[in-house]
């Protein structure tokens, strides 16, 4: 399933334009993306929790040469499943 699918089932269930269907959409996955520049935690129940973490500067071996390369530290995205989603699953 892609955001154009996601897009679809929104505009069957809610009705109106496909156009304000993706808007919802966007606007969803906007909220989420802001939420975690911001450092924070989005929560959907049944679902699971979206969260960053920061992720250390390290050492890491260049596979092809052999030669060391250093690794800013960064962050990332992270998700948990909730666990009804774990249970729908198996």
């Amino acid at each position: 399933m892609n955001k154009q699918a996601i897009v679809e089932l929104v505009h069957e269930k809610l009705g109106g334009t496909k156009v304000q269907a993706e808007e919802v959409v966007n606007g969803i996955f906007d909220a989420i993306v802001a939420t975690l520049k911001k450092g924070g935690e989005v929560s959907i129940a049944g679902i699971g929790i979206f969260s960053v973490k920061a992720r250390a500067a390290r050492m890491a071996r260049n596979p092809k040469t052999g030669e060391q390369v250093k690794v800013a530290a960064t962050t990332v995205p992270k998700f948990r499943a909730a666990k009804a989603l774990k249970d729908a699953v198996k």
